[in-house]
């Protein structure tokens, strides 16, 4: 029967086989530090050395970057096509910045001096004293910077890129009307302090190194028709760049075998001298070569993640996309020849995953800081899913990344289990065990629907099927597609000028346009109509900026070595951020379904049938924040159907406003012969928009998080996990690019293993209905009051926000409250 009716079926564990030991002596045995008792085969004690530090090191500020890249410009700029200079100046950074390699490590490579320490990128957004200031002794998300660096900054750096950087270039073309809804919170702008991010790599880099980049671009070189081409010369300066970008990834490689080969000249200790000479002999080979090992396979994917975060993307780092059935090859391999163990691939995976929690996100300030305040680099690891011919893509490798997120419960890098119909149920098992633990981690996808979403927006089936999720839910086909998340649209501030005219009563400047008083309205119908004029002016009005913004990247911030690795822009001869890649979509993401829908409902069904309340009663109680309306607004609270409880007229109200913001978005053309999508993500950016956004029509107050994502709105989700599904499966999700739903269950539902079960059928109902994407937070309300009242107490206290997870004591007050605020689901 279908698991919508949650049919407890039987279960046959999928045995884990260990594979067979390396016999003693084998060839190219590294690894001579055998686990002790009592600790685990993958938490070592090197491991645990590892973890230790990245959990208690303070995040710091590294003003290396920025001198080396200012030095560089100021000495350069004007002498080279774009391209080029981006290029050299990798180059640059590549050859001089400080390298680390630590004691225990055996991934090697930083983007920073040392582990934790983050760069600046002043062309991008040219931080000031004073930002560093508070950076430096903010109470949540504080980066340390010495005051020595400070000043140093503020004499070298920000006297040369004022009036350069890319946000500079944004805010002083944009229109006032843009200015306007943007300063009232309508939206969000992504690229207003950063690169374009959110991409993630396919099996490409695993089956050629740079060496075959080279070539390659060579090749295309040689192909270049001046005579008929006229693009031909910009063509020849990408591809140039592109050249001098693999030279600059070897360079960084050759420098770390170098430093390998010199710290064994001077170690004492026989096995890690061992170790170094290996990790020097696999630094000569990648990113060079191919990998050939599953050492030199994680590597590889380590120096092609720097080389990315490193050259430009200010946050949201590259993702490595279906890491599990990328090293897989490599692991089985190396088992059947005896040349590698279970365990030591555990260590190599565990060392990976520290390495990627060592890298926090560079810092954000001003709006940006307030709608995505993390350390979290979004960094997401896909896990299981399908392969490109469509067969199951779990494997052993899969079992061993669920035991290293078990075992190191750290904060990156994010990962999700992908759950398709194929899917063993003995996986979903594995991972609602680790759900359980309350960590946050993994979310849950579906591809049997974003591969659909993918094919609908024009991919190819084998493509959409190597894609995943990049980031927080966004899909995208790895290896092949520019997705650019544009930034989020406040889909209930839209109402909320609506009902004033197209004034932002917060600020009382017109933020949209005059669509009438509501107070004359006669129907629903009327209002809706006035809000859909509301919302296209808004949308229209952020892919007209967003079009701008593009431009702007592909001409003076374009991204050589991130080309090199996707697909298609070595053979069209164009960057990464001009249409280089295969596919190349923008996204933006619309926020507070649940609140906007429920505002709706208490609209249509109080103020225009039953008229319980008139509009202008209404708008009074909202402009005075409920103060002396109490008794109105619990009428609100109590007698209006709400989106997430199976119930028809809400939910139905939700399916309307979820396909206007289609019609709205989808299809506008972007800048690369594409178009926009729909996708509904909130990051944290909930957050954000309701301290924006006065009091609404459903009863919430002012300055309260509106609802994240699809889920439903704080508290209002009142019939139980079932029902949430039900109302979330009427939205015909492959027709977006993604959504997202939070759900909060007490750890006692959760004990037993039959209750595992129980959580799988959930989540295999909720796909069946068409759901994308699901994540849990296993954590009850009094161990997140507790945390409030003792942090030192819940150091490891690790939630899900909307798409990623955080440590809740790294967390504003504000992000804690909304966490809290969520339904706490006490029956499964």
């Amino acid at each position: 029967m279908s698991p919508l009716f949650f049919v407890l079926m039987s279960f046959n564990e999928k045995q884990i086989i260990s594979s067979p030991e390396r016999p003693a002596g084998a060839e190219g045995n590294f690894y001579q530090k055998k686990t002790t008792n009592n600790i685990g085969p993958g938490m070592n004690e090197r491991i645990r050395r590892l973890r230790k530090q990245s959990v208690e090191m303070q995040e710091s500020l590294s003003i290396e970057r920025a001198l080396i890249t200012t030095r560089f410009y100021k000495e350069n700029y004007g002498k080279y096509s774009e391209p080029m200079m981006r290029a050299l100046n990798f180059m640059e950074l590549c050859k001089n910045k400080t390298i680390y390699i630590g004691p225990d490590e055996l991934i090697v490579g930083e983007r920073g001096p040392v582990p934790k320490a983050v760069p600046t990128f002043p062309e991008l957004t040219c931080h000031s004293v004073e930002d560093f200031q508070v950076l430096n002794t903010r109470e949540q998300q504080r980066y340390t910077i010495s005051q020595n660096d400070i000043a140093t900054y503020g004499r070298e750096v920000i006297p040369y890129w004022e009036g350069r950087t890319m946000r500079e270039r944004i805010f002083s073309h944009v229109p006032a009307e843009w200015q306007r809804a943007y300063e009232a919170g309508l939206f969000t702008e992504f690229m207003e302090q950063r690169a374009p991010g959110h991409t993630a790599l396919d099996g490409a880099i695993y089956q050629k190194g740079m060496l075959d980049y080279k070539k390659e671009i060579n090749d295309h070189i040689n192909r270049l028709d001046f005579l008929n081409d006229p693009e031909a010369t910009g063509k020849l300066e990408q591809l140039k760049a592109m050249d001098i970008s693999c030279d600059a990834a070897i360079v960084f490689a050759e420098r770390h075998a170098d430093l390998a080969e010199e710290l064994a000249q001077s170690e004492s200790d026989p096995e890690r001298v061992a170790e170094l000479k290996r990790i020097a002999e696999v630094c000569r080979w990648v990113p060079a070569n191919a990998p050939r090992n599953m050492w030199e396979a994680i590597q590889m994917y380590w120096f092609v993640h720097l080389g990315t975060i490193t050259e430009l993307n200010g946050w949201d780092a590259m993702n490595s996309g279906h890491f599990d059935q990328h090293l897989t090859p490599f692991y089985e391999k190396e088992c059947s020849e005896g040349t590698l163990s279970r365990d030591e691939a555990r260590e190599l995976i565990s060392c990976f995953w520290i390495k990627v929690n060592n890298h926090p996100a560079p810092p954000k300030v001003g709006i940006t800081a307030r709608e995505s305040g993390t350390f979290n680099d979004f960094t997401n690891i896909n896990i299981g899913g399908v392969k490109p011919d469509g067969s199951d893509g779990v494997s052993e490798v899969s079992y061993l990344m669920l035991e290293v997120i078990e075992e190191l419960h750290i904060l990156q890098p994010g990962n999700s289990v992908h759950i398709a119909k194929g899917t063993p149920d003995a996986f979903l098992q594995a991972a609602g065990k680790l759900i359980r633990q309350g960590h946050g981690y993994p979310s849950v996808f579906n591809p049997d629907v974003y591969i659909q979403e993918m094919v609908n927006q024009g991919k190819s089936l084998q493509d959409a099927r190597e894609g995943g999720c990049s980031g927080c839910i966004e899909v995208g086909a790895f290896g092949k597609e520019a997705y650019l998340l544009t930034g989020y649209l406040n889909v209930p501030k839209v109402l909320e000028i609506t009902l004033n005219n197209g004034i932002d009563p917060l600020s009382g400047k017109l933020a949209g346009i005059e669509t009438g008083d509501p107070r004359k309205f006669m129907c629903f119908e009327e209002l809706y109509d006035a809000f859909l004029k509301q919302l296209h002016f808004v949308v229209d009005q952020k892919i007209r900026v967003s079009n701008y913004i593009d431009q702007m990247f592909a001409k003076y911030a374009p991204a050589p070595f991130l080309s090199v690795v996707i697909e298609d822009c070595i053979s069209k001869g164009k960057d990464y951020y001009n249409g280089g890649p295969r596919y190349n979509t923008n996204y933006i993401q619309c926020t507070g379904l649940g609140t906007v829908t429920d505002s709706l409902s208490v609209l249509k069904k109080h103020v225009f049938e039953e008229q319980t309340f008139s509009m202008e009663s209404l708008l009074t109680a909202l402009a005075r924040n409920f103060e002396g309306d109490e008794v109105l607004r619990q009428r609100i609270v109590n007698r209006t159907p709400f989106f997430g409880n199976d119930n028809d007229y809400a939910d139905s109200i939700a399916v309307k406003v979820y396909n206007d913001l289609l019609a709205a978005i989808e299809g506008k053309p972007n800048t690369k012969g594409e178009c926009f999508h729909l996708n509904m993500l909130s990051t944290t950016c909930h957050v954000y928009f309701g301290l924006v956004l006065g009091a609404t029509p459903n009863g919430r107050f002012a300055g309260k998080s509106i609802s994240d994502g699809t889920s439903p709105s704080h508290g209002c989700d009142t019939h139980g996990p079932t029902n949430v599904i039900r109302s979330l499966g009427k939205l015909d999700q492959k027709k977006s690019g993604g959504t997202l739903l939070n759900l909060r269950f007490v750890p006692s539902l959760l004990k037993r293993d039959k209750d595992v079960e129980k959580l799988g059928h959930l989540i295999r109902s909720y796909f069946e209905l068409g759901g994308h994407h699901i994540q849990f937070n296993i954590v009850d309300t009094a161990t997140l009051l507790a945390a409030q009242k003792c942090p030192e107490d819940y150091k490891d206290l690790l939630v899900r926000m909307a798409g990623y997870s955080d440590y809740f004591n790294d967390m504003n007050a504000d992000l804690q409250q909304e966490v809290i605020d969520r339904t706490q689901n006490e029956v499964l």
